[in-house]
């Protein structure tokens, strides 16, 4: 089934290098940038990235090695300045005096 118009990709494109990428680095976290770079073509109008992200969710070899699972979680959740410094704006930093 065609899923990309634009740049003729099939379901089994997308199959087919995300199979090849998970054989080259079983490590590896597959996007929808990474397939279209596998494949050597780029995303023209985009309209096709929500059937192709189901696309790769159908696909055996997208699962996140275990290793890799919950990396996401920040060390300053549930902080709400993130981090940064107080001032950390140029609004707030006075050197627009």
């Amino acid at each position: 089934m065609i899923i990309c118009h634009c740049m003729a990709i099939t379901d089994a494109d997308i199959h087919s290098a995300m199979d090849w990428m998970r054989a080259a680095d079983a490590e590896t976290l597959i996007t929808p940038g990474k397939i279209y770079r596998a494949l050597g073509k780029r995303a023209d109008c985009g309209g096709c990235l929500p059937l192709f992200v189901d696309t790769m969710r159908q696909a055996d070899s997208l699962s996140i090695p275990m290793h890799l699972r919950g990396l996401r979680r920040a060390s300053t959740q549930g902080e709400p300045h993130e981090g940064r410094r107080q001032g950390h704006r140029l609004s707030q930093s006075g050197s627009a005096e």
